[in-house]
């Protein structure tokens, strides 16, 4: 007797009602997750720029404010700028410039809307490898809106973490459709042909986790130990690792804490060489550009043991601060030294956690899993190879804290399902917890408010932060608060008498004031702490430069140059230095050199033109004057200059135009005044 079979249901364009559900369930979990980070963080899009890096990634960085160009391109993949190589950082920031203008709230919302889609993105990978809504909802709830976080999307300049890890996540979404094909059929050999094989191969899973890896790489490099994290994915979810024979629960434990540890599946290593290849070449260029300028502190500066001992102690206040979340502060100053208490508390915790995560890895393998997921992503910035002067930041937990919320996510659907009245209480304290978290994520964000607000908290919430009185000193500095500047600078000397930029900044005030004798004691206090600051040897020339020392100055300005031989800034202070010394010829070569760095250097345009026409080589002149004031309209000296030369060629009513419009910006002008005499313009005293 036959039976009847029960139809599957269709509903729109033929898809199934079970499918239709599923694809709703997810739409609406994505849509809420993204609806309340948009809501949490909102009051972002009316923060300022803090004088802690802004100016140099985007509010102050004249490559970047002027939009996205071919010549903006070029420069973005070319530079080591900051001691970083990050080309799509760079471009995102043009493409902020032309989409939204020069302003705060622009790069703001970028930062906010791509926070938004990582959570979606993070929703959506576990998902694909768990098959859970609401344990991969609650993984990306939390990793949406823990305070540790703030600071890299409140943040402009950590542009960095939101982007990498928007591409790390695409990466390891390809990587896991990829994986899963390979397990649901291993070797199908019916596979439909495709005539454009490079094609094929390009857009297949594997090629596409690749390229969102190597994007992921050129926004932020912290994303070298992505390829560590697919072979844990490997273990689990996917399972792949038992499908080749392996299983981490064959892992022994014994005596004196041995283990008989087994080896993975060559397969599994092998196909993942192009991804360590691209994380050996990029750790790499990161050592290289930050040694390039000094960023990374040599062991004579901080020594290994230093480092290893604030390792330790770093990863349990990272844990401390990802169970309460107070007392957070941009930046954390590193100390003297560590009590020997807390490195021991610190080591004991790593140590038994990772024994642990081992013995429950056979029955609880996402603890094993979300463990090492936090322990290894956050081992590249953990201070063994330190760059900078902070202990740890709140940034660098953006991507490792996401296997602390699979434990804390699969944990709590263990536990809820044991009793259903434990399943109440869980679920009530996990919207609790979210609550708790949403609000003060909040709070946290209105610390990022401005420069002042951010340094008056870090201040509060740390002792000795000499980076915090640093940063704040910059700030009064352009707004014109000199005195407060070098109060603050002073101040951070007092916290750590090595901050060499405090140094320097204190010395250049200094020298802005005629100060110079004190300026210049400054500046050699900075180059006895490092011999090679391109910019106390760059100031310290235009010390020297001012009290006539000439030979003297040359040679800062050319041990600058040694370290950072493409500076517009420091090659246009050795062709002044030069044509003080009657070398014109040797002076043109050098703002030649400066124009090549940047074609955009007004100042270089406006002296190479003084020594054109000094050589009567007028027409060359004019060109470079016009390039001057194009750049910088209110440059007075650039529109008299420019003013005689047109009337050295006769151009009269143009070289009026221009003398006036110097007079306009200056009107105690002297030399316009006489100049426009010249030329039968009366000119009021």
């Amino acid at each position: 007797m036959s039976k009847w079979k029960r139809k599957t249901l269709a509903g729109p364009l033929g898809r199934p009602q079970n499918d239709i559900r599923q694809l709703s369930r997810l739409l609406f979990i994505s849509l809420l997750l993204a609806a309340f980070t948009l809501a949490v963080y909102w009051p972002v899009l009316g923060h300022d720029f803090v004088y802690y890096d802004d100016p140099l990634y985007f509010s102050g960085n004249p490559r970047v404010l002027a939009g996205l160009t071919w010549n903006g391109l070029g420069w973005a993949f070319r530079a080591w700028h900051l001691g970083n190589w990050h080309p799509l950082i760079w471009l995102s920031f043009m493409l902020d410039v032309n989409l939204f203008g020069t302003g705060a709230a622009g790069p703001h919302f970028t930062n906010l809307l791509l926070h938004a889609v990582n959570a979606v993105l993070l929703f959506l990978l576990l998902k694909r490898l768990t098959g859970a809504h609401w344990r991969s909802a609650l993984v990306a709830a939390l990793f949406a809106l823990h305070p540790l976080h703030v600071e890299s999307v409140a943040w402009v300049t950590e542009r960095k973490d939101v982007l990498s890890t928007s591409f790390g996540f695409l990466s390891l979404l390809f990587y896991v459709r990829y994986a899963q094909a390979r397990v649901g059929n291993k070797e199908q050999g019916a596979r439909s042909k495709n005539h454009n094989i490079l094609f094929s191969f390009l857009l297949s899973p594997y090629s596409l986790s690749l390229i969102f890896f190597a994007l992921g790489l050129m926004s932020k490099p912290m994303l070298v130990t992505l390829p560590f994290v697919m072979l844990l994915l490997d273990y689990w979810p996917l399972k792949r690792i038992a499908d080749f024979g392996l299983r981490i629960s064959d892992w022994r434990l014994s005596g004196l804490k041995r283990f008989q540890l087994s080896t993975f599946s060559f397969q599994l290593f092998l196909e993942k060489l192009p991804f360590f290849a691209l994380s050996a070449i990029f750790s790499v260029i990161t050592f290289l550009a930050q040694k390039s300028v000094t960023a990374v502190a040599p062991l004579a500066d901080l020594s290994l043991t230093a480092r290893i001992q604030n390792t330790c102690v770093s990863y349990a206040r990272y844990l401390g601060k990802t169970v309460w979340p107070f007392g957070l502060a941009n930046p954390y100053p590193f100390p003297a030294h560590w009590p020997a208490p807390d490195i021991f508390l610190g080591v004991v915790l790593v140590i038994g956690l990772s024994v642990a995560a081992v013995r429950l890895a056979r029955f609880r393998p996402w603890c094993f899993v979300g463990w090492f997921w936090f322990f290894g992503m956050l081992l590249p910035v953990s201070g063994l190879v330190q760059t900078g002067f902070q202990s740890m930041a709140d940034r660098y937990t953006y991507l490792p804290l996401v296997g602390l919320f699979i434990i804390f996510a699969w944990g709590a659907a263990e536990l809820a399902a044991r009793r259903l009245f434990l399943k109440r209480t869980v679920v009530m304290a996990i919207l609790c917890l979210l609550a708790a978290g949403a609000v003060r994520t909040r709070d946290q964000v209105r610390y990022w408010q401005d420069t002042e607000t951010l340094f008056g908290r870090a201040l509060a919430m740390t002792t000795d932060n000499d980076i915090a009185w640093f940063n704040l000193g910059c700030y009064q500095s352009a707004q014109g608060r000199v005195e407060e500047a070098m109060a603050d600078y002073r101040r951070a000397i007092q916290c750590n008498p090595k901050n060499v930029e405090a140094w320097n900044n204190l010395g250049g005030e200094l020298a802005i004031l005629g100060r110079t004798d004190e300026a210049a004691g400054c500046f050699t206090h900075a180059l006895q702490i490092n011999p090679n600051h391109f910019k106390a040897l760059n100031n310290f020339g235009q010390v020297c430069q001012q009290k006539g020392r000439l030979a003297e100055a040359i040679d800062y300005y050319r041990r600058a140059l040694r370290i950072q031989p493409d500076s517009a800034d420091a090659l246009v202070n050795l062709g002044l230095a030069l044509d003080a010394r009657q070398e014109p010829a040797a002076a043109m070569a050098d703002y030649e050199a400066a124009l090549r760095a940047d074609p955009d250097h007004a100042q270089a345009h406006n002296e190479l033109g003084l020594d054109l026409a000094n050589a009567g080589r007028w027409e060359e002149a004019i060109r470079h004057y016009a390039a001057a004031v194009r750049l910088k309209p209110g440059y007075v000296e650039a529109h008299a200059n420019l003013g005689d030369a047109l009337a050295r060629l006769g151009r009269r009513v143009e070289a009026i135009a221009q003398l006036q419009e110097a007079l306009r910006l200056k009107p105690d002008y002297d030399d316009a005044k006489q100049k426009l005499r010249e030329l039968g313009v009366s000119v009021s005293e």
